[in-house]
Formats: structure tokens, sequence, C-alpha cells
């Protein structure tokens, strides 16, 4: 029991820790920009905690300003996807017909890219910044929670409430709002738990790429494209992002497996069988 205790505690305080460095960033006297020649490529110590990068920036302030930058991303692209793709996904399963088709074609055309493949693409046309990130992302992400949310919507429209509700003459949006969403929503957020983690490893490969925030402003993915140059002399410049990225991206999968845990029906009875 304690290690199981531990074992979601540490995630959730790294969790906690990022959303509130994302919140703090901009009140807090950072100098994330301010070049310092005579700490050019210094290591990690008494002066700076993490050290300076090639240009003599602090690296544990461009460490918080990425944090805001990966947290934004990841908050704005898995709130539009979720949105879009349930929304899409419940109206056109339950009205089925043309509708469905349509949207099974859709669907299928943005499966058979590679999602990551495909966002590239679409950033690259439509330019780099954080803004078209976040557009290029959601793009991509809403065709998960599309999938999900129809094929829930399929197995649940002849549920008995659903029926008696349509034979009450219920109107439609109210069925899907009042009967299906609610038995959807447990689905819906561990695949958005889950879509964090794409996320931001999605954001620091694109700026890794020079698609995303640009100087001189700080990503994590940036931050690791500037430092693989001075690997072997200041090799901190990509250890601390990396180490961030990594400890982001871990603990959200494994917060997201607790919760699938949880709120998955099916596992909590067989382990109260057992």
């Amino acid at each position: 029991m304690m290690r199981g205790g531990l074992s979601i505690k540490l995630p959730l305080l790294i969790l906690v820790l990022w959303a509130l460095l994302a919140a703090v960033a901009p009140y807090l006297p950072l100098q994330p920009d301010h070049i310092q020649l005579q700490h050019i490529l210094a290591v990690p110590g008494e002066v700076a905690v993490l050290g300076y990068d090639d240009l003599g920036r602090s690296i544990a302030d461009r460490m918080i300003v990425g944090a805001r930058t990966s947290f934004l991303v990841a908050v704005w692209v898995v709130g539009l996807s979720l949105l879009a793709g349930t929304l899409l996904g419940t109206v056109t399963a339950y009205h089925g017909g043309w509708w469905d088709r349509v949207a099974v074609l859709a669907v299928d055309v943005f499966l058979a890219f590679p999602g990551i493949l495909l966002a590239i693409a679409l950033a690259g046309l439509l330019g780099p910044g954080i803004g078209n990130v976040v557009i290029a992302l959601t793009i991509v992400g809403w065709v998960g929670y599309a999938r999900l949310s129809r094929a829930q919507v399929l197995s649940l429209k002849h549920r008995e409430h659903v029926l008696a509700a349509e034979a009450l003459a219920t109107s439609r949006w109210r069925i899907m709002w009042k009967h299906l969403l609610p038995m959807m929503a447990a689905p819906l957020i561990i695949e958005a738990t889950f879509g964090i983690a794409a996320v931001v490893i999605a954001e620091a490969g694109l700026s890794f790429l020079g698609l995303g925030v640009q100087p001189p402003g700080a990503s994590w993915g940036a931050m690791i494209r500037d430092g693989t140059r001075y690997m072997l002399v200041a090799p901190h410049m990509v250890m601390a992002p990396g180490m961030a990225i990594l400890a982001v991206v871990l603990s959200v999968n494994l917060l997201g497996d607790r919760l699938r845990d949880k709120l998955d029906i099916r596992t909590t009875e067989t382990r109260n069988q057992a």
C-alpha cells in the first residue's frame, strides 16, 4: 500500500509543480533572454542551479518559461481536440446514415498519415509559431477522440434509458447531453490524460525542428536543439530540458494508468474478486 501511494504521489507532485510553474512564470523575476558573456556554457553550480547556455542565459529561467509553453500548448490542444472530436463522433454516430459514413471516411483519411508527420507538414504550411503549433496538433489530435466517442455512442444508443428517452420525445441534443456524454466521460478523460503526454512530446519535437517557439522564446524542444551542438562540452544544456520532458511525460502516463484502473469498471471488479 505504501509503494502504491508513493507511486501515485510522486507523479502527481511533478504535474502539480509543472502546472504551478506555468501559472506563476509571468510573475516571477525571470530573465530568460538576459545574455551574460562571462557565464557562457557555465556548468551548474552555486551561481546557477542548472548552469548557463551558449549565450550566457540562465537555463533555470528558460526551463520555467519552457514549462509554461508546454503546459499551455498541452491544455489548448487537448481541450480543443477533445471538444471537436467528441462533438463530431457523438453527433454523427447517434444520427447515423451518411453523416456517420462521411465522419468515418474523414477519420480514415487522417489515420492514413502518421500523426507527427502530418503535424510537421501542417506546421510547415502554416508557418512557425506557437499558435500554429496548436492549430496543427489540434487538426491531428481530434481523430482519436472522434473514434472513441463514436464507438461509445454506437454501444450506448440502444440502451434502455436512451430508448425510453426517445419514446418520450426527448430532443436528440438533450439525449446526447444528458444520457450519452455522462456515460462516455470516463474513457474520454483517460484518453485526454494520455493525450497530454503525446502533445508535450509533439510540441518539443516541432520546436526542435524550428517550427514551434521562435528565438528568443524558450521551449524545452528548442533548448535541446540548441544544446546538441555543445553536448561534449556542456551536456547540461540537453540534460535539463530532456529530464524535464521525461519527468512530465512519465508522470502523465503513470497517472493515466492509475486513472484507468480506477475508472474502468471491469478492472475494478476483477481486482475485487481477486
